[in-house]
């Protein structure tokens, strides 16, 4: 079901159930998130991820109006996959802000040299922050969006059960890994 206004819970109601509903949640967002050696995470998102991003932002920002709710809706609707790809958000997570500012330098373009790998299947790249550039001459962003295209083969195989691997092939940040089956069941929902 496409994220819509009308299918959104009112402030007071989102209120009520935020605090209870949060275990649930975490638990979802836990499934849905790969490590990739000590400093990137990878969280795949889906509607259920982005529902409550929004619900999140008109929470914490008081929006109610039409027009905001829209904009909140426009700006995360975008990231729910659409069967032929997983969507993703990636995070560099160095907690010593010295280190981070240095490994962000040294990280530029890492957005580019994502990876799943099927079993059987040519490596899909990641197409990385189709909605603006978030890395400059001096530094990559601690935060990038990220688009695995799957070809008709690859999907019927990840929905098979194929082995798949997450994967980055940068020069500073050589690494990967298996994505677990509990993650990788949850995954090959998101494709048709």
């Amino acid at each position: 079901m496409p994220i819509a206004r009308e299918n959104l819970m009112t402030l007071e109601a989102y209120s009520k159930i935020r605090k209870s509903s949060a275990p649930e949640f975490i638990s979802h967002r836990k499934l849905r998130t790969v490590h990739l050696g000590d400093h990137i995470n990878v969280q795949f998102e889906d509607e259920v991820t982005m529902r409550r991003q929004i619900q999140e932002m008109l929470h914490i920002e008081k929006i109610f109006d039409e027009e905001g709710i829209q904009a909140e809706i426009d700006t995360y609707a975008a990231l729910v996959p659409d069967g032929t790809n997983w969507k993703a958000t990636l995070l560099i997570e160095y907690p010593d802000l010295h280190e981070r500012k240095r490994e962000l330098a040294r990280l530029i373009g890492v957005e580019d040299r994502m990876f799943v790998e099927v079993e059987g299947h040519e490596r899909i790249y990641a197409i990385a922050d189709e909605d603006l550039e978030r890395e400059n001459a001096e530094k990559t962003s601690a935060v990038h969006f990220l688009r695995f295209e799957f070809g008709k083969a690859a999907r019927a195989a990840v929905r098979a059960g194929a082995h798949v691997k997450l994967g980055c092939d940068h020069t500073n940040y050589p690494a990967r890994t298996n994505i677990a089956p509990e993650t990788l069941a949850s995954l090959a929902g998101d494709l048709q």
